[in-house]
């Protein structure tokens, strides 16, 4: 595993649990794991960290273009 990755993972985890404080942290790596690995009881168990990183960018991105002002 991958120092970096983790170090990555974990700082837009805070900044994804920001952009949606409603969801319980629970909530949201599985809800991460499912975008990752689809919807299997072994996703959860089974994910990369690099995979969580890319779906945390994705659910960023995301909440970025459905929070922005419309111009």
């Amino acid at each position: 595993m991958n120092e970096s990755v983790r170090e990555k993972l974990l700082n837009l985890l805070g900044e994804l649990s920001v952009a949606c404080p409603e969801m319980r942290f629970g909530q949201l790596i599985a809800n991460l794991a499912t975008l990752a690995k689809g919807p299997t009881p072994e996703g959860l168990w089974d994910v990369e960290d690099e995979e969580l990183l890319a779906a945390v960018k994705e659910q960023l991105t995301c909440f970025e273009h459905r929070t922005s002002p419309v111009a």
